[in-house]
């Protein structure tokens, strides 16, 4: 009994030293447990909200067809609902309106994770499940689920630039906000690769990061000023679905296909035709559906009150056998990326 008690004062005073890691791992803990987030609705009663950076983005118009397909599968009330452009106030209005309706579960994408911290708290503590993807920083939130390890991915990026470069030359990366979680370690990642393994590949210093604003005509400006500014600028990291493309529009109007290069993530539709002229070296991602359907049968794995442990198996190829990242109990890494080339885009048709 002595021992019992010691151990429980020392599980206390180590809570009492770290408060917000151990609280953020007790609720992980519970929610594992069924103990917080299930249910005590019928299933047929759950509504399951998935919220996008941007409703209107090929990127989340495409995971619409993954939340729609798990509603389908499973027969749950799932939906995605977002704001009209890439905006975190406009995305945290739409976070209010679906806590105003009571829905049982909130998916989300988050565009500032920092700014979506108070109204997914505010979520939480009326009861509401709330789980995110490209959102590996919130606090307020049961988990986080990862299409793969972000610094990975980011050298992923880097290899196919690389190539693209022929391993010699001056580069740098995009990104849609300097506030973005997971574009910003995408950029370290791909940084981090070329440091490792691409030692005649040199970072432009003085704007070794610039803003796309999750807009391809942005990307397209910024990339233009960059390669009049900097003539000896010969490749960019694109990090946003965004950036590639319009990336590759400046690079063909400025007549430097086959002399400068990008390579990033993108939809195959919109990069098909930069694809084939040349003028983009290649596009990396995940299938944005994919993400979808996982992240809705997460939420209905909560509500259920089933066991949520590694490895995770949320039902589809690349999410059957999801880790907690390194040190985390709280994300889950999945193992799903894609390389696509002027020789397979035409095998992808999103």
């Amino acid at each position: 009994m002595k021992r019992v008690i010691v151990n429980m004062i020392g599980a206390l005073l180590v809570c009492s030293m770290a408060l917000t890691g151990c609280s953020r791992s007790k609720d992980a803990a519970a929610a594992a447990s069924g103990l917080r987030g299930k249910s005590s609705k019928p299933q047929t009663e759950w509504r399951i909200a998935l919220v996008p950076k941007d409703s209107t983005n090929a990127w989340f118009v495409r995971m619409e067809e993954g939340v729609k397909r798990y509603a389908l599968d499973s027969g749950l009330n799932a939906f995605q609902k977002g704001p009209a452009k890439t905006d975190a106030a406009e995305q945290v209005k739409v976070i209010e309106d679906l806590i105003a309706q009571s829905v049982d579960a909130i998916c989300v994408v988050p565009v500032d994770p920092a700014a979506l911290e108070p109204v997914l708290k505010k979520a939480m503590d009326k009861g509401i499940v709330v789980v995110s993807h490209e959102g590996s920083s919130l606090e307020n939130t049961y988990y986080d689920i990862e299409a793969f390890d972000n610094s990975a991915y980011g050298a992923f990026i880097m290899d196919s630039l690389a190539r693209a470069m022929g391993e010699n030359g001056v580069y740098t990366t995009m990104v849609a906000h300097v506030t973005n979680a997971s574009h910003n370690e995408w950029a370290d990642g791909a940084i981090a690769r070329q440091q490792e393994a691409y030692p005649n590949l040199t970072l432009l210093g003085e704007q070794a990061r610039v803003e796309s604003e999750d807009n391809m005509e942005r990307a397209y400006d910024v990339a233009k000023q960059l390669f009049k500014a900097h003539p000896n600028l010969k490749g960019i990291v694109g990090t946003s679905s965004k950036d590639a493309p319009g990336i590759a529009r400046a690079i063909a109007e400025l007549g430097l296909t086959e002399k400068a290069f990008v390579a990033g993530t993108g939809m195959p539709n919109e990069c098909r035709d930069a694809l084939k002229n040349g003028s983009l070296a290649a596009i990396t991602l995940w299938d944005p559906a994919d993400s979808g359907y996982a992240l809705c049968a997460l939420a209905a794995k909560i509500l259920r009150g089933d066991p949520v442990s590694a490895p995770l198996d949320l039902g589809l190829e690349g999410y059957n056998a999801m880790q907690f990242a390194p040190g985390s109990s709280t994300i889950f890494l999945g193992a799903g990326w894609i390389g696509i080339t002027k020789e397979n885009v035409d095998n992808y048709n999103f």
